[in-house]
């Protein structure tokens, strides 16, 4: 997984990382019972989500598999202490801190039970286990902008992989819930958030052509002839925009559970 983010986090940072920064406030509150606490984020990407919990007055370590994102993110926040790390092997000793929080980070990994375990041993008894993820329907309005860029160009989307059964779990508030509860927490909840993503058509862009998202991997599969009919087909549809941004409505499941103690 880290190869693919490997040179682009200041891409990611401009583009699909100000998506996944509208989660935010809904990951950073309510999360402890206690201020300041000890709070992981595992996945922390360019360090949007650590800096949000830094500013609620915790104390934060953040964890990534790609060096330099944790680069880019340590020179903002020398607050948050930065480690290089990835789930689902956490390098901290069980019961290490009050709250850990996972950001669109267990729809990555190849082993998503596991990681939210792993992420259950690093907090204390009565402390709090909190991710996030895209739903899988109904389909967001980027996706369909995504779904039309690929008719209109003729793109042809390569082949998909999926987690073996055991591993995998529903894109969808119950399996979310499922997910948490098969860890071990208690009282698992899911809440649905949502947020207006708004953005110049061009910073976007940049991410796709980094090969962000599935969208980037699929430009990235095409030959040069397609990919300009992306580019074309991308242009005509996020032409003359209010204000020349894009603003797409955007939602997200944020699933809690408390470590049983």
């Amino acid at each position: 997984m880290a190869t693919r983010w490997h040179g682009v986090a200041a891409v990611y940072d401009r583009s699909f990382g100000r998506l996944c920064a509208g989660a935010a406030p809904a990951m950073v509150r309510g999360l402890s019972d206690v201020t300041p606490a000890r709070v992981l984020d595992a996945g922390t990407g360019t360090g949007t989500l650590a800096a949000a919990l830094a500013d609620a007055g915790h104390r934060v370590t953040a964890v990534d598999a790609e060096p330099t994102m944790i680069e880019l993110a340590a020179v903002r926040r020398p607050d948050v202490t930065f480690v290089h790390a990835a789930l689902p092997d956490l390098p901290f000793a069980d019961d290490a801190f009050d709250a850990a929080v996972a950001g669109f980070v267990v729809n990555h990994v190849e082993r998503p039970r596991r990681a939210v375990r792993e992420l259950a041993r690093v907090v204390r008894p009565g402390g709090t286990v909190r991710v996030s993820i895209w739903p899988g329907a109904p389909a967001s309005p980027l996706s369909l902008l995504w779904a039309a860029v690929v008719e209109r160009s003729g793109a042809r989307p390569p082949a998909g992989t999926r987690l073996p059964p055991e591993d995998d779990f529903a894109r969808d508030a119950e399996g979310l819930a499922g997910l948490l509860t098969g860890a071990g927490l208690d009282g698992a909840t899911v809440r649905k958030v949502s947020w207006t993503f708004s953005i110049a058509p061009a910073d976007l862009w940049a991410g796709v052509e980094a090969g962000l998202a599935t969208i980037g991997q699929t430009y990235r599969a095409q030959d040069a002839a397609t990919r300009r009919a992306m580019r074309a087909a991308y242009d005509a549809l996020t032409a003359d925009r209010p204000g020349g941004l894009l603003a797409l409505p955007s939602t997200a499941l944020v699933g809690s559970g408390s470590v049983p103690g």
